[in-house]
Order: C-alpha cells, then structure tokens, then sequence
C-alpha cells in the first residue's frame, strides 16, 4: 500500500518539475527563472528522497542533502548577482 502512494507521489513531484521546467523556459523575468530553479530543486530532493524509501536504501538521503546545499549555495548566488551585478566582491 505504501509503495502504491509513493508512485503516485514520485508521478505528481515529477509532474512539477515539468511544470518548473515550462517556468524555466517560458518565464518572462530573471526572477521568475530563479524562482523555478530553486522549485526544482527542492522537487527534485523530494523525489531522491521518495526513490530512497521506495527501494529502502539510506544512501538515498546523502545525495539530497548535497542537491540541497548546492541550491541554496547556486540560488544565493543567482539573486546576488541579480541585485548587484557581481558575485564575488
């Protein structure tokens, strides 16, 4: 029964991140384009995350950790250069 649920979530999530996709591309401002990739993002660490309970492996976890770290690190960044032009000052 739970893995019927998490198929059906892993669908849904990646049906998001087809949605963020469309953002991606179709967005008409840069605020927009960041704002779908760090969406994506965090969609794509929930469906690591959801395939680490499906196939009941922990190492699963270790690489949505590193997913989120690097957007956080990759979305700072992207609005840092947004507002000032420069990343390193």
């Amino acid at each position: 029964m739970l893995s019927y649920a998490i198929l059906i979530a892993c669908g849904l999530i990646c049906s998001a991140l087809a949605l963020n996709a469309w953002r991606l591309i179709i967005g008409p401002t840069t605020p927009d384009r960041i704002i779908a990739v760090d969406t994506m993002y965090i969609n794509s660490i929930a469906l690591i995350i959801l395939l680490g309970l499906y196939q009941g492996s922990a190492s699963y976890y270790e690489g949505a950790l590193l997913i989120a770290l690097l957007g956080f690190v990759s979305t700072s960044a992207f609005c840092k250069y947004l507002l000032r032009g420069d990343i390193i000052e």
